[in-house]
């Protein structure tokens, strides 16, 4: 089962095509994995390892995007603490690297202390339903939303809000991105630093959570399964997630995201009849 046949190969890919689709857009990408799994009653969405592999596709391809920001950041963060002569220029960007930390704290804590009851209700259909529809009506509220603050505008008062409602995002169905750019807009954040924050926040959950999934992969010792597939499956899923990031992008910018509520809404709609 190292290589996998043809089949197999494209069964993987497709699933990475969705992931990479889905994980940038306010859509929730973990909701349409469980969804495809149950309408197409696939049991390949069991794998945890796939999952993993995948979602290192798509953190692959936003690392991509956002390298040079993350580089300054960082660069920036250790300047202004061990430099005594620049600490005055690295200071926004120091601080733009607390608000980042501030606003993974809830979500952290969150996961840490319920994740058993979290991972529970990711079969629960009617549940899904209603986590799309709940995103839907989130992000008809910010339709018209644009705010004034840009990046180093947003406060730390700001950065915990925006955390706990990502904390929210845990809720399978419910769209982390989403729910954090409505946080950030209802803030008051321009829609461009509301999108860059969005995904700045998305790094320290993503890291996170494939580190747990990595020492549950090793202790398995089922690196090997599955090698070719695995390896498309990320390919796709990174691939796809560059363009999907690029084209949320510019609806973001037009003002257009109450075309993913429409489309959540529908969805919830198609799951309540479907699994009713």
């Amino acid at each position: 089962m190292l290589y996998g046949d043809g089949m197999e190969i494209l069964k993987y890919i497709i699933l990475g095509i969705i992931q990479g689709f889905t994980e940038p857009l306010p859509i929730s990408s973990s909701g349409h994995l469980v969804l495809f799994k149950n309408v197409f009653n696939t049991n390949m969405l069991t794998d945890v390892n796939f999952e993993i592999v995948v979602n290192f596709g798509s953190f692959l391809a936003i690392l991509l995007i956002f390298w040079k920001d993350i580089v300054k950041l960082v660069t920036a963060f250790f300047g202004y603490i061990f430099s005594k002569k620049k600490r005055k220029e690295f200071y926004n960007d120091f601080k733009y690297c607390m608000l980042i930390i501030v606003g993974s704290i809830p979500v952290g804590i969150a996961g840490v202390l319920f994740k058993d009851k979290i991972d529970a209700l990711s079969g629960k259909m009617f549940l899904i339903g209603i986590a799309f529809f709940i995103t839907s009506i989130l992000l008809f509220l910010v339709k018209n939303a644009n705010g004034k603050k840009e990046d180093h505008d947003i406060t730390y008062k700001d950065a915990i809000v925006i955390g706990l409602l990502q904390m929210v995002a845990l809720t399978p169905g419910i769209s982390r991105s989403g729910t954090v750019l409505v946080g950030c807009l209802l803030c008051g954040i321009s829609r461009k630093a509301s999108l860059k924050y969005t995904f700045m926040l998305y790094f320290p959950v993503s890291v996170a959570s494939m580190g747990l999934g990595v020492l549950d992969m090793m202790q398995e010792g089922n690196l090997t399964n599955l090698f070719i597939p695995y390896l498309s499956g990320l390919v796709a899923a990174g691939i796809v997630t560059y363009f999907s990031y690029q084209w949320l992008s510019d609806l973001v910018r037009k003002g257009k995201l109450w075309k993913f509520s429409i489309y959540c809404f529908c969805l919830a709609i198609f799951v309540f009849i479907y699994f009713r």
